[in-house]
């Protein structure tokens, strides 16, 4: 699937339904994270990317670029969130190699069910799963490196709540994902090692405080499999997010990713661009 080709359905598909108007409350649909889902900036959310109610639907698209030490990443998607029950998204990956010269591209294709809840108005958790297909389009350091597959697909179970005025008056958001994966660095060093191909189960986490209906800050963290023996350490980031309508928010982070292709402490700034188109 290309980007263009997905942007089209949607387009066709808002064209014969009913779109997003007022939907939901403002900043209840999270953001979109680096492999396309709703939710935060490195971990997926049981929150849908849209502000779409029971009886509409909604399209949201995004840009975000993480500048580190040696290496830079950009990635540009969009999702479609349907009747407040299913979210479709894909995202294109760009590695750049700045040290080394040259990139390394990925396609990342996503789908979300929400099971049970909603982040205020249930007393349980709103719970989601999810999957994410990747294909990676440049396979030559990922078979270097030892990996076993150039695709993968990471399975995720999500819960996410908001507690209206549990911290110190202002509402407090946590979320708790497990995902399957055995993708290493997101997939853009392939899948697996040659010797074991397994999933692992990861835990990601985040915790944010909403000052207002546009301000909110936190942090995140997910654990990383390391299956090529290169010292792959786990993530985590502080951000603040501004999110002045529903049609436009944006974030900057503090992204500390570890080690990454033997290349140690690769720390430095997320900045992500988005919101609901229709």
């Amino acid at each position: 699937m290309k980007l263009a080709g997905f942007f089209g359905g949607a387009l066709l598909l808002c064209a014969t339904s009913v779109v997003a108007g007022e939907g939901k409350l403002i900043a209840t649909a999270g953001l979109n994270q680096l492999e396309g889902a709703g939710g935060g900036g490195i971990v997926p959310w049981a929150t849908l990317s849209g502000y779409d109610s029971r009886d509409e639907m909604s399209v949201s698209a995004f840009a975000t670029r993480v500048n580190l030490d040696d290496y830079r990443l950009h990635v540009v998607g969009g999702s479609l969130s349907l009747y407040d029950r299913v979210e479709l998204s894909v995202v294109r990956h760009t590695f750049d190699l700045t040290t080394l010269g040259g990139d390394i591209a990925q396609n990342v294709y996503g789908a979300k069910v929400r099971l049970y809840g909603d982040v205020i108005y249930s007393d349980w958790p709103q719970l989601s799963a999810g999957v994410q297909h990747k294909v990676l389009q440049d396979t030559g350091i990922a078979r270097a490196l030892g990996a076993d597959s150039d695709r993968g697909t990471d399975y995720y179970l999500a819960a996410t709540k908001v507690h209206l005025g549990a911290a110190a008056g202002y509402n407090l958001v946590w979320n708790l994902t497990a995902r399957g994966t055995n993708a290493n660095q997101l997939g853009l060093l392939g899948f697996g090692q040659q010797q074991d191909d397994g999933l692992d189960i990861m835990l990601e986490g985040s915790l944010g405080v909403l000052f207002s209906r546009h301000l909110a800050a936190g942090v995140e963290y997910r654990q990383k499999p390391d299956n090529l023996g290169l010292g792959e350490d786990n993530w985590w980031d502080v951000f603040v997010t501004y999110i002045p309508s529903k049609h436009f928010n944006v974030t900057l982070a503090w992204a500390e990713l570890g080690s990454i292709a033997g290349a140690a402490d690769q720390n430095g700034l997320y900045l992500s661009v988005g919101g609901q188109l229709w």
